[in-house]
């Protein structure tokens, strides 16, 4: 992949960290990261041992630059934000999607990389709850890129994702089963089974890539992992490996933001077009990821 400027919006968010720390052990691009507090930015970098990038700012200063990509990773992201924020996320989609739609007017060869959500497939336009609003507010912004077919605009979906970044406060299943971990407490939940995608931050960080290799194109790609899993062999390991103690609540119903999904993955392999493969499972992600955060705490 030839050296590109990118620009990276929301670069203290749960995926930008991953992609900040592949993108500059790639040692190939120069990064451009935006942050509501850049100060925050420093601090990451810091914690993690990467350079201090001299590109950091906050969001004033992102139409000052010329960029070959920008990927946009501003959003409420977790359970938690998306609960409290409610109609709000249709105000911070437009807002930060509609400042980049202005760069791209400018300079329309930028590739433009947003992140959207397998929320979509779950939308019922006659059955409209407040747990949906993340989900149109991601369709709308979808259906709006396609629209302008002249512009390089990829959405790409995201189903589940898991780092070492994550915050254990998000409300996610697998942080309050981390968190149950790391206080040495028995972790409850319900009957119930599920199965999610959890994909891993060095095959979203080759999908990207693959993107940007590519001959310019207005789409949508869904991500994946290798292969997903279910709650109860998540469970399983943790029982296994770290001795997690848990208890099932008949009684005991979780609740969704966006919505309750028994299964939320994708069936699509559009992105085997660009030549994606993922090299990590579900639980391979899981596997090595947790390692970073079970392991500082046992430190």
């Amino acid at each position: 992949m030839k050296t590109s400027k990118i620009a990276i919006l929301g670069a203290t968010s749960h995926i930008a960290k991953g992609l900040i720390l592949n993108f500059m052990q790639s040692k190939e691009n120069e990064l451009f990261l935006f942050a509501r507090i850049p100060k925050k930015v420093k601090e990451f970098l810091e914690e993690n041992s990467l350079p201090l990038n001299r590109h950091i700012y906050d969001f004033k200063h992102f139409q000052r630059e010329k960029y070959d990509v920008i990927i946009n990773c501003v959003g409420l992201g977790t359970p938690a934000k998306v609960k409290e924020a409610r109609d709000e996320v249709f105000k911070l989609t437009e807002e930060f999607d509609n400042m980049i739609l202005e760069y791209l007017y400018r300079y329309p060869v930028t590739l433009y990389i947003n992140f959207s959500s397998g929320a979509v497939y779950s939308i019922s336009v006659n059955d409209i709850e407040p747990e949906h609003y993340y989900g149109i507010a991601k369709l709308h912004q979808e259906a709006k890129h396609r629209v302008l077919k002249k512009l390089n605009i990829v959405d790409i979906r995201i189903f589940s994702y898991f780092s070492r970044f994550i915050e254990l406060d998000s409300g996610y299943f697998l942080t309050e089963l981390l968190k149950s971990l790391r206080k040495k407490k028995t972790f409850t939940t319900n009957a119930s089974d599920f199965i999610r995608d959890f994909l891993s931050p060095q095959d979203l960080f080759t999908l990207i890539c693959l993107i940007i290799k590519a001959k310019p194109f207005n789409g949508v790609i869904d991500a994946y992992s290798s292969k997903p899993i279910s709650k109860f062999k998540l469970l399983d390991y943790f029982v296994k490996n770290y001795s997690l103690k848990y208890t099932i609540d008949r009684n005991l119903k979780l609740v969704c933001p966006t919505g309750v999904k028994n299964r939320y993955c994708s069936s699509s392999r559009k992105a085997a077009g660009l030549g994606y493969k993922p090299k990590s499972s579900s639980l391979e992600t899981v596997v090595t990821e947790s390692k970073y955060i079970l392991g500082a705490a046992n430190e």
